[in-house]
């Protein structure tokens, strides 16, 4: 399982638009509005197979949650499914909180 640091996604999300991989967020709609990265999708983890047709099997996506545990979780689902164009971020929003954007509340 291929894993980003949140350092990595910054760079990844700075790059050409074309290349700039999905985000996809799997928290529960009140962690999304405490706190989320500006351009992602909020698909909470439960939804995940009844929403799957949503996700684009060959774009470069990334999966988050708080800590990222729930996103490794959807991410090893995914590929189950036959997805395997993902990456999880390590640390999850609490690390993008830390590392890249402050603005973002820590909770």
């Amino acid at each position: 399982m291929r894993q980003l640091t949140a350092t990595q996604l910054d760079e990844m999300l700075r790059a050409d638009p074309h290349q700039r991989p999905i985000v996809i967020d799997v928290r529960e709609p009140w962690e999304w509005q405490l706190a989320h990265i500006v351009g992602s999708t909020h698909l909470p983890m439960g939804e995940i197979p009844s929403r799957i047709q949503e996700i684009d099997p060959t774009h470069p996506t990334v999966v988050i949650c708080h800590h990222g545990v729930r996103s490794l979780q959807v991410v090893a689902y995914l590929q189950r499914q036959g997805f395997d164009n993902l990456h999880n971020l390590m640390g999850g929003i609490d690390a993008w909180s830390k590392d890249v954007d402050p603005s973002v509340p820590l909770y």
